[in-house]
This record gives C-alpha cells, sequence and structure tokens, in this order.
C-alpha cells in the first residue's frame, strides 16, 4: 500500500501537466493580496535529484521536462513553467525537479499556508526536510483524504487543493472523486484539482460521469495524452480536473495542450482534452 514513490517518475509528461496547471491556479490565487490555504493531499517528498538511482532507473524526465528545457516557443504558460523549473536548478542543468509542494512554495506568500499530506515513511521524512524552513508549510504523515475534510472550509476563506493519490489501489478512483465531493459540500467556493492518470479510459470516464451526477457545477478536464489509449499495461496519458478554476485556466490550457502534444507525443496517436465537463 506504500510503495508508491514518485522519485521513479519526477519531471515525467504527468509531472509538467500537473505542475503547468498547478502553477497557474496558484499564480491567480496570488493576484490578490487576500490570504488562501494550499492543500496537498499527497505530496511526496517534495524535491526529486534526477541524478539519483530511482530517477534514473527509468529516466522517465527525459520524456518530460527534459524536451522543454530549451523551449523557445510563443506559448507564454510553458515558458512560464519552464523557468520555474529552471530556479530550482543550477547553471542551466537539469538536475533537479521541485513536486508539488516545491511547486507550491514559490506562489505561497508570507501570509498563505501550506498543508502536506504523506503516508510513505521515507518520503515524509524527506518532506519535512523540504519544508523545515517555513512555519507556515506543516506536514502530515495521515491519510490525506480524510485530512482535506478536516481543513475546509479554511479560515481565509479561500483555498486551493491538489489530490494526487499514486491510485496503487483501485479504489483511490472512486475515494478521490467521493472526497472532492465531500469537501466541495462544506466549502464550495474552493479550487479543487484531481490529477488522474489514464491506465484504464473506463476508469476516468466513471469519475467524470461521478462528478456530472455531483451536482457540483463549474468542472474543467485538461488533459494531455503522448500516446493513443491501448489495451496494453502503462500510462498513456494524465490529467487534471478542476473545480471553480480561475476564469483565464482554459483559454491558456487551450493554447498550451496543443503545444506539448507536438514537443511530448512518443506515437501518432498522441492528443489531448481541454473541456468544459460541468457548465457554472
Amino acid at each position: 500500500m506504500l510503495s508508491y514513490r514518485h522519485s521513479f517518475h519526477a519531471g515525467n509528461p504527468a509531472d509538467v501537466i500537473k505542475h503547468l496547471v498547478l502553477a497557474e491556479a496558484l499564480s491567480y490565487m496570488a493576484k490578490k493580496d487576500k490570504p488562501y490555504d494550499y492543500v496537498d493531499t499527497h505530496s511526496g517528498a517534495g524535491f526529486f535529484e534526477l541524478a539519483s538511482s530511482d530517477a534514473q532507473k527509468t529516466q522517465e524526465y527525459l520524456q518530460g521536462i527534459a524536451k522543454l528545457w530549451n523551449y523557445s516557443g510563443s506559448v507564454s504558460a510553458i515558458s512560464d513553467y519552464v523557468a520555474l523549473i529552471k530556479s530550482f536548478n543550477e547553471d542551466d542543468k537539469l538536475s533537479h525537479y521541485p513536486g508539488s509542494p516545491k511547486v507550491a512554495e514559490h506562489f505561497l506568500r508570507r501570509q498563505d499556508n501550506g498543508w502536506f499530506f504523506e503516508l510513505h515513511p521515507k518520503d515524509l521524512e524527506l518532506l519535512k526536510q523540504n519544508t523545515a524552513h517555513k512555519k507556515s508549510l506543516r506536514v502530515t504523515g495521515s491519510d490525506g483524504f480524510k485530512g482535506l475534510l478536516g481543513l475546509v472550509p479554511p479560515a481565509s476563506r479561500r483555498a486551493c487543493v491538489l489530490m494526487d493519490p499514486p491510485y496503487e489501489i483501485k479504489s483511490d478512483y472512486d475515494v478521490a472523486v467521493k472526497s472532492i465531493i465531500k469537501a466541495h459540500k462544506k466549502f464550495d467556493s474552493g479550487v479543487y484539482m484531481i490529477w488522474y492518470p489514464v491506465v484504464d479510459r473506463e476508469r476516468i470516464d466513471a469519475m467524470e460521469s461521478s462528478l456530472i451526477e455531483s451536482g457540483v457545477r463549474n468542472i474543467q478536464v485538461f488533459e494531455l495524452a503522448t500516446r493513443a489509449d491501448t489495451q496494453e499495461r502503462g500510462m498513456t496519458a494524465s490529467g487534471m480536473i478542476v473545480i471553480n478554476p480561475p476564469w483565464t485556466l482554459k483559454k491558456t490550457m487551450d493554447k498550451v495542450l496543443p503545444e506539448l502534444v507536438s514537443l511530448l507525443a512518443e506515437d501518432d496517436g498522441a492528443f489531448y482534452r481541454s473541456i468544459q465537463l460541468v457548465e457554472e
């Protein structure tokens, strides 16, 4: 149950789409002076060395951030994302990749709070080390699904939530949706994001159907597929379901996603989705 470690997958195409959307959302949240709370339900270690044995075993970053490292295109959101990742590296060399806690920390100001949950004992200790320098970043070694419900509504009355479970257990797909729906009932104005992997398309269809049937409004979906859906084992795509997205997000992703497909595609079956799943 606790075998998943993101160190094997840091910087891959799934991280690109996840962290680009996260950065856009948090950047938008920070435009107002009012404080906000960021909740990361499945945080991981928070920061990764790409020369480590874990990262080198799979080298998934070569299919993701490495292909964007020298990006010179016209889509500013991609340029901003690459600049963000470069800020964690020296001499313009790709050696480290930030997880969602570090991406979030970049945007969290003095008046904001960060809440991070992680169950894997080794990653929990690393996460504590990677966030120890700021008292406003709080790390808990407990279940993020349940932890989220204890944090909403936040005292700030503004919140951005990232739910990024490992999906090692098939029930995580259903639990993720139900947890977000419960949190939304307690605090319906928060920005809620669910990252998902496409290993079995039917599971993603089920997640979307559950959200549509829940009555939750204003839901968008952004998906990046580097190869065609297949019945063979393995992830072909990943995406972000966003509830109460910034009003600028879809317009931005309509430019970002076709560009990412052209840059990161592994075969001719690569595609993207940028849809309004449920209207406001």
